[in-house]
Order: C-alpha cells, then sequence, then structure tokens
C-alpha cells in the first residue's frame, strides 16, 4: 500500500523536528517545509530572535531535513503572513484591544495557507510541533485534546481550526513531554536538541509594541487622557497601543497607591484607571465563536475557560446570545478580561470550542 505523504512545516526549532523524525519512524512520506513569512530580516536580526518563522529557521530546518533524508523546500507566504497576522495585529491595537498573533498565524497561515498548498502537490496531511493531539469523537468530529504536558500545552492558541484542517492534520509532539523530545533529538543526533523555545512575538523581536506599529504605518500614535471611573483627567498617556487592559507597570501616575488599566477607549483616545479590584469581572461576550468537539451548542453548558494563554482555566456557564455570540459566566471573578484576546473551552482534556473577547461584562 502506498504510504501516506504529510508536509510537515519546519520552524528549525527542536519540536518540528523531532515531529518530523516521529512521522518518518511511523512510515509517512514525509516533506519538510518551511514557511517563509516575515518580510525582511538582516543578519542580526536573525542571530537575535532565532525565532520560528524567519530566515533564520531555514537554515537549521534544511540541515535537520538532510539529517533525516527527506525532501525540503521554502514556501512563501509573505502575502498571506501580511495580511492575516500583521495587518490584523496592527488594526487590533488601533481598535484598544490586545490581539494574539500566534492564533491568526496558525489558521490562517500555517493552516490554511500550508495545508492549501500541501494538498495541491499530492499530499494527504500536514504536521507540526505543537504540544496538542488531534483526536476524533464518537459523534465524528474532530477536536484537540491536551498535551501530556500541561506545561507546555498549546491547544489554546489552535482553537478556531476548521473541522476540515483538523481531519488533515498530525501532531506527532502532543503525546511527549518536552524533555522526552530534547532526549530523542539527543538521541538521533540532530544538533538543534538543545536550541531554545522562542518566546517572543516573532515580527517584533524587542515586545515594542507601538514602535512596530509607528514604524510599520502611517499612524502616528496620539497622546490622550487617563481618566479615573469617574471620567476625571489624572494624566497623559502616550497613545492607547502602549497599553493592555490590567496593566500596572509604565503608566507614570503618581496616585500614592498601585493603579491599573480597566478599559481602553479608542473613540475618545482614553485609558481608564482603577485599582486592583476594578480589573476583576465574572461574565465576558465572546464572537467569532468556532466550536471543534460539538456542532453548535443548545442550551446551556459548563465548561473550563481559559481567557489567556498562561491562564490555568476556571469554571464557567456559556450560553448563546441572540447574534450568535457567546456569554461566558465564570462562577468567581477574573482578573484582566482583555477584549481582543481568545477564550477557550474545555471538557477535561477536550477542546470544545473558543472564540475572540469581545468585552468584559461586571
Amino acid at each position: 500500500m502506498e504510504k501516506k505523504k504529510v508536509v510537515i512545516g519546519m520552524s528549525g526549532g527542536v519540536d518540528s523536528s523531532v515531529a518530523a523524525y516521529l512521522l518518518k519512524k511511523q512510515g509517512y512520506d514525509v516533506i519538510g517545509a518551511t514557511m517563509q513569512i516575515w518580510q525582511d530580516e538582516s543578519i542580526d536580526v536573525q542571530e537575535e530572535t532565532g525565532g520560528c518563522c524567519g530566515l533564520s529557521a531555514v537554515d537549521d530546518a534544511r540541515r535537520v531535513a538532510n539529517d533525516l533524508d527527506i525532501p525540503y523546500y521554502v514556501m512563501n507566504f509573505k502575502k498571506e503572513f501580511k495580511e492575516n497576522v500583521i495587518d490584523y495585529f496592527i488594526d487590533e491595537y488601533l481598535q484598544g484591544k490586545t490581539p494574539n498573533p500566534c492564533i491568526a498565524c496558525n489558521r490562517y497561515v500555517k493552516w490554511e495557507s500550508l495545508l492549501d498548498r500541501s494538498l495541491e502537490i499530492g499530499a494527504d496531511y500536514i504536521a507540526t510541533g505543537h504540544y496538542a493531539q488531534v483526536v476524533q469523537l464518537e459523534n465524528g468530529r474532530f477536536t484537540l485534546k491536551k498535551s501530556v504536558t500541561t506545561a507546555k500545552d498549546q491547544t489554546y492558541a489552535l482553537y478556531n481550526l476548521t473541522q476540515f484542517q483538523l481531519s488533515h492534520t498530525l501532531m506527532p509532539v502532543g503525546e511527549y513531554t518536552k524533555d522526552e523530545i530534547r532526549a530523542i533529538a539527543k538521541e538521533i543526533n540532530l544538533k538543534v536538541a538543545n536550541k531554545p523555545d522562542s518566546q517572543e512575538i516573532c515580527f517584533v523581536p524587542d515586545n515594542n509594541y507601538a514602535k512596530f506599529i509607528e514604524d510599520n504605518t502611517n499612524v502616528n500614535l496620539v497622546e490622550g487622557n487617563f481618566v479615573d471611573l469617574d471620567g476625571n483627567i489624572i494624566g497623559k498617556h502616550k497613545g492607547i497601543a502602549h497599553y493592555t487592559i490590567g496593566q500596572r507597570k509604565g503608566l507614570n501616575l503618581s496616585m500614592g497607591h498601585p493603579v491599573f488599566v480597566t478599559e481602553i477607549r479608542p473613540d475618545t483616545n482614553e485609558v481608564v484607571i482603577g485599582n486592583a479590584d476594578d480589573v476583576y469581572a465574572n461574565k465576558l461576550i465572546a464572537t467569532n465563536v468556532n466550536f471543534m468537539s460539538i456542532e453548535d451548542l443548545e442550551g446551556k453548558l459548563e465548561v473550563v475557560a481559559k481567557i489567556r494563554y498562561s491562564h490555568s482555566g476556571d469554571l464557567c456557564t456559556i450560553e448563546k446570545m441572540e447574534n450568535n455570540n457567546i456569554l461566558c459566566t465564570f462562577d468567581k471573578p477574573q482578573r484582566a478580561i482583555t477584549p481582543g484576546q481568545a477564550v477557550v473551552f474545555y471538557d477535561n482534556d477536550l477542546v470544545i470550542g473558543g472564540g475572540t473577547i469581545l468585552k468584559s461584562i461586571d
């Protein structure tokens, strides 16, 4: 029987490298591909970031592919990356939201674009080195199951993959811990065995989002007013893209006690400041919801929801609103529910679905 063909996205890191090895060991016809998605990258930046999506990833990925004796290609997705990730990132910040570009990149570039290109060349699947597992349920639907290692689980950033995409996806790394993956890499003498993980957003290596926006658009971030919960002006801010909900540092306000960003108002260019208690809310509205394990939501459903990647998750009840948005009511108040971030719903280790946080409600 002919081997199933799989194209694996290779970042030059240890996870995708070992994923390629595991797939080949499992009997797949493996093709390695690096997605060239960032626009330009100087040698200095390459050496500094070593990120998942720069030109610096190509040399390591090509070397690994050679060691594993698999074909290797570089696929250009610059256009798709700019339209679906960079432009979205900038627009969201200018609207006073805090976007998650990795989620957009996963959905529209690493899956949609890569899968389309892979199917065109006769592949059956695409694969990645994400710490997650694809499973098919008794109801026939595909969903994600958490990685065996909670500390590295990446299902939160993958909640919006479609049923079609999931049915053509392999994630072999999800069955292993990070230490086990590095051990396998050492065992087969991969030079990337000890390569550190990339942490920052790949196209903003210094984490200065506001500077990135000004450098890459014609927009000048305009100063505005810090206001308290009653609307009183208490200072000047540097431009709304500098701030996010729950932020305490970098406000440069002398209030005599710790204060936090509680709301960002792009229409009036105001940043609202409150006390520690003011950044808590027990309800949120989610929009653009994608369901995985169920086809649609009927009635109320008790789930565990994560409101950011580092959030451990808390019990809540979800129900559909008139406009297909989802109302999520937590059992206890949550800190810094942030518009633009994702909320992802779980049933134990399985992803039910998720959406984008539209706003919090007290």
